[in-house]
């Protein structure tokens, strides 16, 4: 059998029941094997996005898993290039853009140590810094949101609940959705607060 992609992780329901979660291709296999005898379709979610995301799985699970290694993040810094690279950094990994800035915004960064590149990815990282936890806050928040609207957009008390989200009540929204079907509730608790215990 082909190696399971391990990239990322995504949550398949039938109906209102979770069906299987974890990365890419257990939860494809998880779903092609169960997709017979259901009656009801089966949604999968990307819980980094919250949204819905089709997996093709037509084919033997070597065809089915292969396909999915294109969900597949790209290499991170540390892994080996898989074909040499020209002139540069390669091991930084750095890749060109263009910029466009005022000249005013130009005259500093080349005047700082280092040149306009080394500046800028200091000035990223340190933004990155700052901001990376209301950045995970506000990814996290959307990806509930997104799959709230889709699986539970019918339910009562959706709207109060969506408020409560965005402002970050926790205990008005867990009130809200407190008698939502078990699965999807915590499924939006999860996406929504496992990275802000």
């Amino acid at each position: 059998m082909a190696m399971i992609p391990m990239q990322g992780t995504y949550t398949a329901f039938v109906g209102q029941r979770r069906l299987a979660s974890g990365p890419a291709g257990e939860v494809a296999l998880a779903v092609k094997r169960a997709t017979q005898p259901l009656d009801q379709p089966v949604v999968i979610f990307d819980d980094g996005t919250g949204r819905s995301i089709d997996f093709d799985l037509r084919g033997d699970d070597r065809e089915m898993l292969a396909r999915l290694e294109k969900l597949a993040p790209p290499p991170t810094e540390t892994e080996a290039p898989a074909e040499p690279r020209g002139r540069g950094r390669p091991k930084l990994g750095v890749v060109a853009r263009e910029v466009t800035l005022l000249p005013r915004h130009w005259e500093w960064l080349n005047a700082q140590a280092g040149g306009a590149s080394v500046a800028l990815r200091k000035l990223v990282d340190e933004a990155r810094r700052a901001s990376g936890d209301k950045d995970r806050a506000r990814q996290a928040r959307d990806a509930a949101y997104h799959f709230m609207s889709t699986m539970a957009g019918d339910l009562p008390q959706f709207e109060e609940a969506s408020r409560a989200l965005f402002a970050d009540d926790r205990r008005r929204f867990a009130g809200l959705i407190a008698d939502w079907p078990t699965d999807i509730r915590d499924h939006i608790v999860k996406l929504a607060y496992s990275d802000r215990a």
